[in-house]
Parts: C-alpha cells; sequence; structure tokens
C-alpha cells in the first residue's frame, strides 16, 4: 500500500475523532478502495467496533439512468435509509471520501433524467447532521482520473503525483504535527466568526464580477467555523480541509444574481458549469448554466426548500487552496477556496434554539462558489450602516 494513504487514513480517523468502541460507517466510491481499507485499519487502531465500507459505483448509476423507468428514478431503497439512521442511532462515526473517480461515467446522459436520482445523496442526511447524532469528517481521495481531469496537460504519472503534492499541502500534512497545524487554523477561523457574531449585522451583500447579491440574515444567525461538537460531546472536524466561516440567511430574503467562480461538481460526479441564479425574495427563480442546468434543475425539484438558500460561506485568501488557483472539481475542496452559498438545507445550529424554526429545510444541500478576491462583501446593520467585511480577501472586521 502506497503510505500516503495510511498518513492520510489518519487524518480522516483525526478529523472524525472515531472513539474507542465506535462504529464506524465509511462512505466511497470504487476507485477508493486503497485509502477506504486504510481508514478501516486506522479506525481499528483506534478502537472502532467495527467499520463497513459502503461503494457508489458511478457505472451502474448510469445504467439506471440509461434503462430505468422515469417514474422510477426518485426511488431510493428503504435499506440505505436505514442504514444511515441505524449509524445515527448508535450514535457512530462517519468518513466519506470525497475526490473524483470515473468522470467520465455520467457523460451524455440526458440532464432531466439525471436529476431525478439523487443517489449517493440521502435526504435523511441533512436530519443526521443537525441531530449532531455522528462525529464525522470528509477527506478527499486522490485517483488518477481525478488527477487527469485536474491536470489534463501533464503525463497521467505527473498528473498524479501533483495531485498528491496539493491536496498534501492543503491538508497540511507537510506539517511537522497535522493536527496541531488544523488546531491553529481552526482558532483563526473561529477569531473571525466571533468578529461576525459580535456586528449581529441584519443583513450581507456581496458584489463581484457577475454577482450582486443581497443576503438577510435572522437576528440570531450564528457564524462558526468548521468545528462541530455532537451532542454527546465529540469535538470533530467535519471537512478536511476547511477554510470557511459560515451562517444561514433568512431563506425568504434574498435579491439578487450570482454566477459561480468554479465548477459545481453535484455528489454523483456531475459537473455544473457556468452556474448563474437570480434570487427574488429568498427563491431562486431563473438557473442557467453552460453545461449541466438540467440535471441541477430537476434535483431542485425535491423539495420547496431546494430553491431557497441554507447557508452563506465567507474564505479569505490566508487558506492554502485558493491560493494554488487550482480547480479541483471537487465541492469540498474549490469550496474552500472561495466564498460561496448553499441552495436547500441549513444547519440548524445555525441561529438560536427560537429561531431554528425559520431556517430553511430541504432534502438537499448543494454549495456553488461564487467568491474571488474580487468578491466585496459588506455587511449592513439594523441602522443602515454599510461595514465593509471582505476587500481583496482580506478580513476587515
Amino acid at each position: 500500500m502506497d503510505e500516503r494513504f495510511e498518513t492520510l487514513a489518519g487524518l480522516a480517523v483525526h478529523g472524525a475523532n472515531v472513539q474507542p468502541g465506535q462504529l464506524v460507517g465509511v462512505s466511497a466510491s470504487l476507485g477508493q478502495e486503497e485509502l477506504a481499507r486504510a481508514v478501516a485499519s486506522a479506525a481499528y487502531r483506534r478502537g472502532a467496533k467495527f467499520v463497513d465500507v459502503l461503494y457508489f459505483d458511478p457505472f451502474v448509476k448510469r445504467a439506471r439512468i440509461e434503462h430505468a423507468d422515469l417514474d422510477s428514478l426518485d426511488y431510493v431503497p428503504d435499506w440505505l435509509k436505514a442504514r444511515l439512521l441505524a449509524l445515527a442511532e448508535a450514535s457512530a462515526a462517519r468518513i466519506s471520501l470525497g475526490g473524483v473517480v470515473s468522470p467520465e461515467a455520467l457523460e451524455g446522459l440526458d440532464g432531466a433524467r439525471l436529476g431525478r436520482d439523487q443517489l449517493p445523496w440521502l435526504k435523511e442526511a441533512m436530519q443526521v447532521l443537525n441531530d449532531r447524532s455522528t462525529n464525522w469528517t470528509i477527506v478527499p481521495c486522490p485517483t488518477h482520473d481525478w488527477a487527469e481531469l485536474v491536470f489534463p496537460d501533464l503525463d497521467p504519472e505527473e498528473a498524479y503525483e501533483r495531485l498528491w503534492s496539493e491536496l498534501w499541502h492543503v491538508l497540511r500534512l507537510d506539517e511537522p504535527d497535522p493536527a496541531v497545524a488544523w488546531d491553529a487554523r481552526i482558532e483563526l477561523l473561529k477569531t473571525s466568526s466571533e468578529a461576525l457574531n459580535d456586528r449581529r449585522f441584519d443583513a450581507i451583500e456581496l458584489k463581484g464580477e457577475g454577482t450582486e447579491l443581497t443576503l438577510g440574515l435572522l437576528p440570531t444567525s450564528h457564524w462558526q467555523a468548521g468545528d462541530f461538537v455532537t451532542r454527546f460531546g465529540v469535538r470533530h472536524l467535519p471537512n478536511l480541509p476547511t477554510e470557511e466561516v459560515f451562517t444561514a440567511p433568512d431563506p425568504l430574503r434574498a435579491d439578487g444574481h450570482v454566477t459561480s467562480t468554479k465548477p459545481l461538481v453535484l455528489k454523483d460526479g456531475t459537473i455544473v458549469r457556468g452556474l448563474t441564479v437570480r434570487f427574488e425574495g429568498g427563491k431562486a427563480v431563473e438557473i442557467d448554466a453552460d453545461e449541466g442546468a438540467e440535471a441541477l434543475r430537476a434535483k431542485l425539484e425535491l423539495d420547496e426548500g431546494a430553491t431557497r438558500l441554507g447557508e452563506l460561506a465567507l474564505v479569505d485568501r490566508q487558506g492554502r487552496i485558493g491560493k494554488l488557483g487550482t480547480v479541483f472539481y471537487d465541492t469540498l475542496l474549490d469550496e474552500n477556496a472561495a466564498s460561496h452559498i448553499a441552495l436547500g438545507a441549513a444547519y440548524a445550529f445555525s441561529a438560536a434554539e427560537e429561531e431554528r424554526d425559520r431556517l430553511n429545510v430541504s432534502g438537499l444541500h448543494i454549495d456553488f462558489m461564487i467568491g474571488s478576491d474580487e468578491l466585496e462583501v459588506t455587511g449592513l446593520t439594523p441602522e443602515g450602516e454599510r461595514i465593509p467585511v471582505l476587500r481583496g480577501g482580506d478580513w476587515q472586521i
């Protein structure tokens, strides 16, 4: 086994903070077996009771989209939901492997049919997350296919090594103690989130090339960094890498338009390029793209909340991902290179308990990037004062 997978697996188990005696659910795709096995080994070394790996095969999904009856494409077997809910009931740890496998698997399919099939996403995932019943993390898994997508001008083996090198850097595995390095970065992000919370902005205005959007906030909208605690007190880092400070907006107050600054890659690997969205009264009323618009629009038919916003995340230029200038075609990485918004469900802990019934509810959560160093982020106070928040990618508060 490539020893780098063992190091990456160690970081994944640290991020999820696997506890002795815990069940561990691992979600992976075919092509990521080496890291999945390394994660299982690392989890057992930390005392896991049992590690269960569930693999997704994008080519099996392709067969379904091509040949299954249209009316059956939104069917999700009960046993997939039951597995996730059983992990939650057991207060298990969950580790998901990100990155791209087989980027050609869904090419050329009808977008409307493709969007009907939500798998591997399960709408129950947001329920489990908001219940804070599991400690979890997502880490990227390098593959040759992914490397060739990101670095098409390089020799395949050179591209693979380049991908490893860049991931090693953004995951802070090049630090003497990556865990200590992540703790230090998280503390800096928390400083920014606390400064935003102290301001109690009524709204946030975002202006950049192709973007002019005003998002209302709830009176108790709470900014935080990627450092979570389960309701049983287990701390974990849900995304590695993480560079964002985020909150939930008022789902009824979004007006304007946005243009994506990086491709959006959906959970099944569908790539949406050149995305533009116009909002009125909190709802996405126009969704267009150079590629993949039909698949995205079909997915957003899942429920009423899917066309409203559940997250606003701000990313400064001090993080390691944006400085590389690499488009990874992986939302976990790309969203931590640039400020972004998310259609669909809000995180319930993004507002005080008395206002959580006002947060957006959906079976989906789809992040897409609208940020760059040119994006101007301004906070609007209840009194109408305009306070610079981000300029040139640097915090102003």
